[in-house]
């Protein structure tokens, strides 16, 4: 038996006027779901523990197996294993978005944020900006590393977790009252504007209508993880496909083989076919027995507010990762379960993670089922079935 789980980042959604009440995975083209659906159990899973922030690092986990409760000791120490950094035990680390304010404003606590990830910036303009920073900013105390796109990496040695605002929560606010408390990070977020808002790169973006990369924003802290193996939990061999440094940590951190494919970039336009090809030869050729492919597009396209966007990129995972993956275990004639769910809602109307249960599908190449169902959330609670934790997800697609 191999196992497949498709996992595309903040899908769920809430219904949309603009598309008659459905949400974009009922608006959504999506054949080879829905053909799948109607063979499978459909049900819906809290990937959010209570009392626990919703987001992709809390969920994931959760999804894998990994009780958060238990195991989460914060969003970018996982990124760090990504990017390679060694954290000590003293170590703290903070996620370093770089950021798009208005520049309108009298000072820098009167500016607005309007974009979490500079126009999903690429990664080689912002580790520009990012080296540009830090030759004025590193020192003994704070070291920077460069990640993916907008997402960078802050250790603080000997430091200390603090709680600070996630961008995306406060998109198009004033940015006055979520600025940290601690002096030393305010200073750092103030000079990283004054470098950037004027450097090269981001005047030759605004004359090409893009948004600037022109702050940093610290977020997310944690100190160093400790997770088990995932071979040891489960006794199969798995493979980690994602475009970010989070999902390829907790890769990482499990010890999964993590799987580059190239144009894989977490946005829009990633390479789905890849991911897809890239799992198929994981498990039909060099003997892994577990893919977790990660599709991060629905989510950015969330945080954005573009409906659009995001049905275009459930459709996109719909055909060129879903349909492909179909077609190859068949012509294989491996016995195959495949797992399909977002991680959290990133609903349209708010730009940012909720809580709420999101639908999953499960199907079973030898136990197929019949049902008249598709894949969305108003079905999924249709189906009666509810897990309450994430964690029991994996226990359904390992049974």
């Amino acid at each position: 038996m191999k196992y497949i789980l498709v996992l595309g980042d903040g899908m769920a959604d809430e219904p949309l006027p603009e598309y008659g009440g459905k949400t974009p995975l009922e608006a959504a083209h999506t054949p080879n779901t829905d053909e799948m659906a109607s063979k499978s159990e459909l049900g819906m899973v809290h990937t959010i523990p209570d009392g626990m922030a919703p987001g992709s690092d809390t969920a994931n986990l959760s999804v894998l197996g990994y009780d958060p409760a238990r195991y989460y000791t914060g969003r970018s120490p996982i990124e760090a294993l990504s990017i390679g950094v060694d954290m000590k035990d003293t170590d703290v680390a903070y996620r370093c978005n770089i950021v798009t304010l208005t520049e309108s404003a009298p000072s820098f606590e009167e500016q607005t944020i309007i974009d979490h990830s500079s126009g999903e910036i690429s990664t080689a303009d912002s580790t520009v900006l990012l080296k540009a920073v830090r030759s004025e900013l590193e020192n003994d105390e704070f070291h920077f590393y460069a990640g993916t796109s907008f997402r960078h990496l802050l250790i603080w040695n000997h430091g200390r977790v603090m709680d600070m605002s996630q961008p995306h929560d406060i998109l198009g606010n004033v940015i006055g009252p979520y600025l940290p408390e601690n002096v030393k990070f305010l200073r750092m977020m103030k000079q990283s504007f004054d470098i950037l808002r004027d450097h090269p790169i981001n005047i030759a973006r605004k004359e090409r209508g893009l948004n600037p990369g022109n702050c940093f924003w610290f977020w997310g802290g944690g100190t160093r993880p400790h997770l088990t193996s995932f071979e040891q939990k489960r006794h199969l061999k798995g493979v980690m496909i994602s475009a970010v440094d989070l999902l390829k940590g907790i890769g990482i951190g499990t010890g999964m083989k993590i799987i580059q494919v190239e144009g894989a970039n977490g946005g829009l336009n990633t390479n789905y076919r890849g991911k897809a090809d890239a799992a198929l030869k994981a498990l039909l050729e060099d003997g892994y027995d577990f893919a977790y492919i990660h599709i991060e597009a629905p989510d950015e396209m969330g945080h954005l507010g573009n409906a659009a966007y995001k049905i275009e990129a459930i459709e996109r995972i719909d055909c060129d990762v879903i349909g492909p993956l179909r077609q190859a275990m068949k012509a294989s004639g491996e016995s195959y379960r495949l797992m399909f769910l977002p991680d959290h809602p990133t609903p349209i109307c708010k730009r940012t993670h909720t809580s709420d249960e999101v639908p999953y599908l499960l199907y079973d190449s030898t136990e197929e089922q019949d049902h008249s169902w598709h894949y969305n959330e108003r079905e999924g609670r249709g189906s009666g079935r509810l897990l309450e934790k994430g964690s029991m997800l994996m226990d359904r697609l390992f049974r």
